[in-house]
C-alpha cells in the first residue's frame, strides 16, 4: 500500500528554482493507475519550461512526462492491469500525473506493460521518443489541430510498405531520433540517412540507419554528402534537433511535395510554389486528434519491445534521486547525445 506522502522536486515559480517537497499520494480515479515511479526521464521539454515557461500556469509544479515503475494501486473500471505490473507511460502535465515524484497518476489508456527484458531505466526513455517519433510518421494529416504525415504504421499492415523510398533524420543520436530510425526500419524506408556524430555510427546502424553523415561537417558538405546517398526524391525528413541550421540545410534537401517534420517551430522561408508540406510534430497522445494512433502505440509497445523490433534508448543514470534532476537539466541543457539522461525518485534522501 502506497504511504500517505512523499516526495516530489517542485519547479517553485515560473522561471525559478528548483525545490524538494513532500505532497500527498493521490488516489486513482476511475480509469487510472497509481504508480510507484521507478525511473523518470528528463526531457528538452523540462528544461526549456523552467527556462522560458510554457505548459504550466499553476506553481509551484511537477514537471517530467516520460516514467516507469510498478503499478501500486488500479482505479475503478481498469481490466487490463493489476496491482505489480511493470509498466511505462506519459504524465499529462498535471502536478498528480508528471513524473519528477515518488508516485504519479497515470491514465490506464497511455499505459504499456514492460517485457521481462526491458529495464525500468530503458522503459523510461520510450514515453516521450516514441510518441514523439510515431504521431509525426503515422498521425493522421491535421491542418487546423496537431496531426502528422499519415503514413500506414507497421501495426496496421504497414510494415515494409515504403521500400525503396528514402528518408533523412536530423540528430540520429538523439532520444527521437533513434526511435524514428527504428520505425522508419519497419516501414521499409531505405536508405536511411542520419546525421550525428561519428562516435555513435555503431548505435545507429545496429537500429537501422544505413548511412551516417557527421553532423559537425559545413552545411554543404552535409548536403553533398547526402545527396551522394540517394537516388530518388528525397520526400521525408525528420528533423529532430530543428535548430535554424538544419532546418534551412532538410529544406533544402527536401523533394517538391515533400514533407519536412520538425520538434521546433519553423524558421525557413517556404516556396509555397513547390508543394511542400512543414509541420512542428506535438508528442501530445492527450490531445483529441492524437489519441487513436496515441492508443494503438500503447497496445503494440509491449509486442515492439519484446520482439526486438524497437529497442529503447541507452541510459544514463543521474546519482542523487530526484535532487539529481536539477544539474541533470542543465547536462541536457548544454546538449547530450546517444543517451537519455533518468532519475531515480525512490532513491531520493
Amino acid at each position: 500500500m502506497a504511504p500517505p506522502e512523499q516526495k516530489a522536486l517542485f519547479l517553485v515559480s515560473k522561471h525559478g528554482t528548483f525545490s524538494l517537497g513532500t505532497k500527498a499520494v493521490p488516489a486513482p480515479k476511475a480509469g487510472e493507475l497509481l504508480v510507484k515511479v521507478e525511473t523518470a526521464s528528463l526531457n528538452p521539454i523540462d528544461w526549456k519550461v523552467q527556462k522560458y515557461g510554457g505548459f504550466i500556469e499553476t506553481y509551484p509544479a511537477i514537471l517530467g512526462t516520460g516514467l516507469s515503475g510498478t503499478v501500486e494501486e488500479v482505479g475503478e473500471a481498469v481490466t487490463s492491469f493489476s496491482k505489480g505490473d511493470k509498466v511505462v507511460s506519459i504524465g499529462s502535465w498535471t502536478n498528480d500525473s508528471n513524473a519528477f515524484q515518488q508516485y504519479a497518476l497515470i491514465a490506464a489508456t497511455f499505459a504499456a506493460k514492460l517485457p521481462p527484458s526491458t529495464s525500468f531505466d530503458e522503459g523510461a526513455t520510450l514515453p516521450n521518443g516514441t510518441v514523439t517519433a510515431a504521431l509525426a510518421l503515422y498521425g493522421t494529416p491535421n491542418p487546423t489541430a496537431p496531426g502528422g504525415i499519415g503514413l500506414t504504421a507497421p501495426w496496421d499492415g504497414g510494415r515494409g510498405k515504403y521500400a525503396g523510398k528514402p528518408i533523412l533524420v536530423f540528430g540520429g543520436a538523439s532520444s527521437v531520433g533513434q526511435y524514428v530510425i527504428q520505425f522508419a526500419k519497419l516501414s521499409g524506408f531505405s536508405p536511411i540517412i542520419t546525421t550525428a556524430s561519428p562516435s555513435s555510427e555503431a548505435l545507429l546502424k545496429s537500429l537501422g540507419a544505413t548511412h551516417i553523415v557527421n553532423r559537425k561537417l559545413p552545411p554543404a558538405d552535409i548536403k553533398s554528402a547526402i545527396s551522394s546517398f540517394i537516388t530518388s526524391p528525397l520526400e521525408l525528413i525528420y528533423d529532430a534537433i530543428s535548430i535554424s541550421d538544419t532546418q534551412q540545410v532538410a529544406y533544402d534537401l527536401l523533394a517538391p511535395g515533400g514533407t519536412l517534420v520538425l520538434t521546433l517551430p519553423a524558421t525557413v522561408e517556404v516556396d509555397e510554389s513547390k508543394d511542400q508540406r512543414i509541420f512542428q510534430v506535438q508528442g501530445l497522445v492527450q490531445v483529441p486528434s492524437h489519441r487513436k494512433v496515441g492508443t494503438r502505440l500503447y497496445v503494440e509497445l509491449p509486442k515492439l519491445l519484446a520482439s526486438g523490433d524497437i529497442k529503447p534508448n541507452p541510459v544514463k543514470v543521474l546519482p542523487n534521486g530526484l535532487e539529481g534532476i536539477v544539474e541533470g537539466l542543465k547536462e541536457l541543457e548544454r546538449g547530450v547525445s546517444g543517451v537519455k539522461l533518468v532519475a531515480k525518485p525512490q532513491e531520493t534522501a
